[in-house]
């Protein structure tokens, strides 16, 4: 089972603003601490939305929206990639994830399990996926 921890984006990640050596230091950790026990796929802090650009599609056209974009709360920070045996796992590590602006500074991860290929119904569309990821691996 693979899940996203999710760091919810805040004025200050907007800003640019780069997190401080504790707190790279507790992130640190907690991802050597991940990779150690085999569980950590990926991980990474993302830039502000004013470097990044949305595409929307509406009656079969698509449209450019450059960045940034005003509703913070709805932004995304960074993220890490788990894959564990269980939502139990997943939920024990979560609760280890340090707090992702600093101890005394508001902030919100949420988790979110990602879809497996076994999860869609067995179709030729599905085999195509399939093909995908045997061939990353």
């Amino acid at each position: 089972m693979r899940f996203m921890i999710i760091v919810k984006a805040t004025a200050a990640s907007e800003a640019g603003e780069m997190p401080e050596a504790p707190l790279m230091a507790a992130m640190g950790a907690y991802h050597e601490e991940l990779a150690k026990a085999g569980v950590l796929l990926d991980a990474t802090g993302l830039q502000p939305s004013s470097k990044g650009w949305r595409i929307r599609y509406s009656g079969g056209e698509r449209t450019v929206v450059d960045g940034p974009f005003a509703e913070t709360k709805e932004l995304i920070a960074g993220y890490t990639l788990i894959q564990v045996r269980s939502r139990e796992e997943a939920m024990e590590w979560a609760r280890r994830f340090p707090s992702p602006f600093g101890e005394h500074a508001d902030g919100e991860i949420e988790i979110r399990q990602l879809f497996e290929l076994d999860d869609f119904a067995p179709g030729p569309e599905l085999d195509r996926f399939r093909d995908l990821e045997a061939g990353r691996q």
